[in-house]
Formats: C-alpha cells, sequence, structure tokens
C-alpha cells in the first residue's frame, strides 16, 4: 500500500488498494473543494518563503543548528505517529526531515496538516535540529500548503519503472526517481564546464541558423519545412559546421556552438532525430590540434563535474586520464579485420567485401568499402578513447586530403565504448577542390543516396575569399553527457526525448 493511501486516505482497509486513480484523484479534489470553501484556495498563493534548500541544510548543520530556516519543497514520505509526525520533503537540491508535532503549530492547523496528501508542494518554517536517531531534520513552527498535488504519485516502494512511462512523464520521473534529477543536474554541470573551458581558450560562442536553405555539414537526411511568407521548402538544420566556417573566413579565427541539430533518421538507444552538438572550428591549426583539444576538454570536464577521469560506463571504466589511442582506419581493419587495404587494389576490395557479406552498390569506390569493413569489424572493439585517423575521400567531403596520400583526408573520429563521440578534420579551404567533392556528392544523390551533401555555392563563394588553414570538430553532447552519467541510452540524458504519438 502507498504511503499515500496509508496516511491520508479517509477510506479504510483493503478498500484503499482496490481505488483507482481516477478515484484519488476525487477524493483530492473534494479536500480541494473544502479549502476553497475555507477561503485557503493553495492555486491563489503568488509567493513562497524559501531561505535555504536541504542539501545546504545538511552540508552546514553545525552552524544552522537551532536556527530558524523557511524550506518549500514536495511532500513525498510522510509517518503518522498520532500527535507528532513526519514528513520528508524534496527540493532541488535532494530530501529533508520535517517534525511536525501538534503542541508547535497548534491544533487547528495540525487538523488541517493532516489533510494534506503526498505530493503537495509545502512552505515549512521551523528550527534546524537533529533528532534522536541522528537525522538532521528541521522542526516545523508553522507550515503552509503552497499547491494541492491531483493525482497520486507512483507507488512508493516501487517508483516508476516503466521507460516509455517515465519518457513521456518526464516530469514524474524527475519527482520520484532521485538519480534521474541528478543526471540532468550533470547533463548542465557538463555543458557549463564545456562552455568555461573554451572561453578560457579564447573562442567567441556564436548562433547560426537552424532553418536553412541547404542542408550541409553531414551525411545525414534532413527535415523539411515550409516557409509560408517565403513560399519556399527550408530544411533543419543537420550540422553547424558551413556557417562557421563563413565567420572563420570573417575572421572570428575561434568559434564555438552549443545547438540542437536535427536529423531525419531512426529511434534507438544511440539516436534520437534531435540532439545536441557542440561545434568549434580555430583558424591556424589542423586535425591534430583538434585530437589536442578534444582530449584535454573531455578529461578538464570529467574532472570538474565527476572529480575523476575515470568513469564506470556499464561494464568498463573509461579511461580519459591518460593520452587517447591513435591509428589509422587501415591500422584498425588490419588489427580487427586482419585485412591489409594498403594491398588491395579496388577490384580485390571488392571481392573480399563479397566474399565477407558486405554490399557494395555501383556507385562505392574502394573508401567506401574501406569504411564498411571498418564499420562492421573495429568499432566494436573500440573501448577506450581512440582517434582513428586519416578516413578515406569518398566518405570526407569536407575534410583536406592528405598531401602525402591524397586518397585519404586528415580527419579522425574519436570512439569511446564502441560508438562515436566526435568527428574532426582540417577543413578543406581549397574552393576548387570543394566544388570537385560537391559534384562527387551530387553524383551519389542523383544514384538514390538522400544523405549525401548538395552543393552550397554560398559556401563555396565563401571560401574563395579565402580560409585560413582550419581545424574544426563537432562532440555530441549527449552521448558525452551518456558516458559521464553511466546512462546506456540516449534517452535517459534527453529531458523530452522524442517519441511516437499514443493517438
Amino acid at each position: 500500500m502507498s504511503e499515500d493511501l496509508k496516511a491520508n486516505n479517509p477510506l479504510e482497509g483493503e478498500n484503499e488498494e482496490k481505488l483507482d486513480t481516477n478515484a484519488l484523484r476525487q477524493i483530492r479534489l473534494e479536500k480541494l473543494d473544502a479549502l476553497k470553501a475555507a477561503g485557503q484556495d493553495p492555486f491563489e498563493v503568488t509567493l513562497a518563503q524559501q531561505s535555504i534548500h536541504a542539501a545546504d541544510i545538511i552540508k552546514n548543520f553545525e552552524e544552522l543548528e537551532n536556527q530558524e530556516v523557511a524550506i518549500c519543497g514536495r511532500i513525498m514520505t510522510w509517518r503518522d505517529m498520532g500527535k507528532a509526525n513526519f514528513i520528508d520533503i524534496h527540493d532541488r537540491s535532494g530530501r529533508i526531515q520535517v517534525y511536525v508535532r501538534v503542541n508547535e503549530i497548534g491544533e487547528e492547523d495540525f487538523a488541517e496538516f493532516k489533510k494534506w496528501d503526498i505530493g503537495d508542494m509545502v512552505e515549512v518554517k521551523g528550527l534546524v535540529f537533529r533528532t534522536r536517531r541522528g537525522e538532521i531534520s528541521v522542526q516545523a513552527k508553522s507550515l503552509r500548503l503552497l499547491t494541492k498535488s491531483l493525482l497520486p504519485l507512483p507507488e512508493k516502494f516501487h517508483g516508476l519503472r516503466d521507460t516509455d512511462i517515465r519518457y513521456r512523464q518526464r516530469y514524474v520521473d524527475l519527482i520520484v526517481n532521485p538519480d534521474v534529477k541528478d543526471a540532468f543536474i550533470k547533463r548542465s554541470l557538463i555543458i557549463r564546464a564545456i562552455r568555461n573551458h573554451l572561453d578560457k581558450q579564447g573562442f567567441m560562442e556564436v548562433e547560426t541558423p537552424m532553418l536553412v536553405q541547404n542542408a550541409g555539414g553531414a551525411a545525414a537526411r534532413p527535415f523539411v519545412t515550409h516557409h509560408n511568407s517565403l513560399n519556399e521548402d527550408l530544411f533543419l538544420r543537420i550540422s553547424l559546421e558551413l556557417y562557421h566556417k563563413r565567420l572563420i573566413v570573417g575572421g572570428l579565427e575561434r568559434v564555438y556552438e552549443i545547438g540542437r541539430v536535427f536529423r531525419n533518421e531512426g529511434l534507438s538507444t544511440r539516436h534520437n532525430p534531435e540532439f545536441t552538438l557542440l561545434e568549434l572550428y580555430q583558424a591556424y591549426t589542423d586535425y591534430h590540434g583538434m585530437m589536442d583539444l578534444a582530449e584535454d576538454l573531455i578529461r578538464s570536464v570529467a574532472e570538474e563535474v565527476l572529480g575523476t577521469a575515470l568513469v564506470k560506463y556499464g561494464e568498463y571504466e573509461l579511461d580519459f586520464s591518460k593520452a587517447f589511442e591513435r591509428m589509422t582506419m587501415v591500422e584498425a581493419v588490419k588489427k580487427f579485420a586482419a585485412v591489409d587495404f594498403d594491398e588491395l587494389d579496388f577490384e580485390a576490395a571488392k571481392a573480399l567485401a563479397k566474399e565477407r557479406g558486405i554490399e557494395v552498390k555501383v556507385q562505392h569506390k574502394k573508401g567506401d568499402i574501406l569504411n564498411f569493413f571498418f564499420e562492421e569489424y573495429a568499432e566494436e572493439h573500440l573501448i577506450q578513447p581512440t582517434f582513428i585517423l586519416d578516413h578515406p575521400v569518398e566518405v570526407s567531403p569536407l575534410a583536406k586530403r592528405k598531401p602525402e596520400d591524397p586518397d585519404f583526408t586528415e580527419r579522425f573520429e574519436l570512439f569511446v565504448a564502441g560508438r562515436e563521440l566526435a568527428n574532426a578534420f582540417s577543413e578543406l579551404n581549397d574552393p576548387l577542390d570543394q566544388r570537385v567533392r560537391f559534384e562527387a556528392q551530387e553524383a551519389l544523390r542523383a544514384a538514390g543516396d538522400e544523405e549525401a551533401n548538395e552543393t552550397d555555392e554560398d559556401f563555396l563563394t565563401a571560401l574563395e575569399y579565402g580560409m585560413p588553414p582550419t581545424g574544426g570538430i563537432g562532440i555530441g553532447i549527449d552521448r558525452l553527457v551518456m558516458f559521464l552519467t553511466d546512462s546506456q541510452s540516449i534517452r535517459d540524458v534527453l529531458l523530452f526525448p522524442t517519441m511516437k504519438s499514443l493517438n
């Protein structure tokens, strides 16, 4: 039986357990009507006094003992001992016990207090003390009902465990699952730490359009919308890249943005159609500089938010404290698939792919096949932070070619626990080569690849004005938060993940 029913339901015995949510709501509505009739409508309260939070009382008990405080929060448990009651109040920082005695607040107020319910929002003024059992508490001198809860919370001892309900009703999830609230508090701290780190490095935070005429900068299918005034279709951005490079051309030199991007892809524990991406671009550096920056940034954020760079993630302990491993894509395929692509020509690579059951379409080239082998055989083995360098040019339309081997680009992806966390380039700043790359992407689109880029003429114009050598990187904020909060699903780090309508 829930504490809610046990303490406050006017019905007694087995009938309590048979009440459904509608019946419980009706009981609470009747209590609300009684309050209104007595001139005590809690929804008319506009201002409450809150001098301190629960965690601060516990942290600073020695200074606060016997001092008066005012706290506000939600009643989460209730232990009725006749003329003395204990309730737990939860606020944004945690919980604190409140001791309510009839002799302290008076019989009339005590009688009104006993009509309240678990889930109600209250204001408590009282003295800080420690109980005989040693628990830091507040002895109530006065209480006030701030908001009446009309729906009962999930049963105390089982909580809210249904993941579909948790994601759809995140407000209830946050109320009853403290670890969920903690994960989102950490998310906020992680983003703040990222901003602080980059600001100290001389980066400038910028904002770029979400509605764009050309959805470029990544291999993804965009969402389409229609602008009525312009009478034309627009896209939701899939990347921040091409606008940031325009700013580098304009001389801003170091820019970053933490923003939402939108990709019309499937739903899974790793993917949500809208997600948060950090992209940054720095003039006069290359992808080696981006590796150093990424390693330093992630290590710094982990240490600041968690107090350590050794992070538990599922069955693994991820070590962000030491230098991240670095290997080329060719080396990774050789190590994990026992195939040396340096020794294969296109026909041999295509034949081997067929032998291994890897589909190769007519538009694919040797570089595409190398990437397929990497995804099939190598990714899942990259548990500790690992930079995979030098991607083939076929899958890297915006990265600069390696001067010594133009079939490959100065690009890396950072993998952790078998998942891509970051993607970075020495940015292509040759407008003539960039046009050729766009033309190759257009050919892929014509062959049916909906994720291929379209030619962005304005971006090409910007490059023709001259972009300095530049390093750029994109880091998935949601995945970083997953790793730093030991969350196995991306939905556990998104307050309101995309869900299929129930209608």
